[in-house]
């Protein structure tokens, strides 16, 4: 496989690990790739406060982040979807009357609402008040998601391209959904320790394809040249839009099942190892 390839990489549970660190052996693919001459791209529901300097660090060819709400080609910002503020405003009312614990993604940080970095750190760390063992780890292992979030700030923002919010307690997933069923798109969330019926709300009609395509048409590329990484069920359109779609071994049985091929794991050097196997290094 040598003409010049297309690749789109997820980052949760793909380039990165379950620690939320790139493995050496990613890192190192994608550099040679793109020596090679292949284009590569992260293609994350992510939004671009939370794109660490490390990821990008290994050199892209661009982004398309907040499940395709917006897409970068180098430094230019092709286009870029964003929540209206009538419905952030419903979404900040809600979830503060029903007491979940929810974050805001812009391009320009995540802001936390009042009781998320808490509840978080519980999570991560531990109970830090009593927990010697808790207080040392966030002392000396800080998470990069926690660092990253902003609290106390006003969260009726003009700048949102969608929402996080952790496992609800006193209402379900179902009825999130059906409150917001005309105004976003309510999926589930691809962090474990955010709990199996944690969730995101994006803007209607967008994800990871719809980016792809608009992209590939911007830039004159075939289909037929792209090749997709991924782990979880927010990648199936870009699945099944790519001409090429490969599982990581740590991926959703979903995913595998619509997969070409299943990779290794993040760990075990699986970008690494399907790169070469695919001739791209």
């Amino acid at each position: 496989m040598t003409d010049r390839k297309m690749i789109f990489i997820d980052v949760d549970g793909t380039l990165c690990n379950d620690e939320g660190l790139v493995p050496e052996s990613a890192a190192v693919a994608i550099k040679e790739a793109r020596k090679n001459g292949h284009v590569v791209y992260l293609c994350t529901g992510r939004s671009k406060a939370e794109i660490y300097d490390f990821i990008i660090e290994i050199g892209f060819d661009g982004i398309i982040g907040a499940g395709g709400g917006f897409v970068e080609i180098g430094e230019e910002m092709l286009y870029h979807k964003k929540v209206s503020e009538e419905n952030v405003k419903h979404l900040v009312d809600f979830f503060t009357e029903h007491k979940v614990d929810f974050y805001i993604e812009s391009n320009g940080g995540l802001y936390a609402s009042e009781n998320l970095i808490p509840e978080l750190e519980r999570l991560i760390y531990g109970d830090i008040e009593s927990d010697p063992t808790a207080k040392h780890k966030k002392e000396n292992n800080p998470n990069h998601f926690i660092e990253a979030l902003i609290s106390g700030q006003d969260l009726y923002r003009n700048d949102v391209n969608k929402a996080c919010f952790l496992e609800p307690k006193g209402i379900t997933f179902e009825q999130i959904r059906d409150e917001f069923k005309n105004e976003f798109e309510v999926i589930h969330c691809t962090v474990p320790m955010f709990g199996d019926d944690s969730g995101e709300l994006g803007v209607p009609e967008v994800h990871k394809a719809t980016a792809i395509e608009t992209l590939l048409e911007h830039l004159s590329i075939d289909v037929k040249d792209t090749i997709a990484f991924g782990d979880g069920m927010n990648d199936v359109e870009m699945f099944e839009f790519c001409n090429l779609g490969i599982a990581m071994g740590n991926a959703k049985p979903g995913l595998k099942e619509i997969a070409d091929e299943i990779t290794d794991t993040h760990d075990e050097g699986g970008i690494y190892n399907s790169f070469k196997k695919l001739g791209l290094i």
